[in-house]
C-alpha cells in the first residue's frame, strides 16, 4: 500500500481527550512533527478525526 506522512500543524491544548489520544495513537506528539503511516482504512479514519490539527504532506 501507499504511505502518507502526517503533520501536526496546531496545539493538541483545547482539544478533547478522544482527540489527544488519537493524535498519541497516531504517533504526534509536538507541532510540527511528521510521520509516516500506511495508507490503510485505519489510519484515514483517525486522520479524518483531528483533520483541524493535522495536514496529509504528500
Amino acid at each position: 500500500m501507499a504511505t502518507i506522512k502526517i503533520k501536526q500543524i496546531k496545539s493538541r491544548i483545547g482539544a478533547p481527550k478522544d482527540q489527544k489520544r488519537t493524535l498519541d495513537a497516531l504517533g504526534l506528539k509536538k507541532i510540527n512533527s511528521t510521520v509516516e503511516h500506511e495508507a490503510n482504512s485505519q489510519i484515514l479514519g483517525m486522520v479524518e478525526k483531528v483533520k483541524h490539527l493535522v495536514e496529509v504532506v504528500k
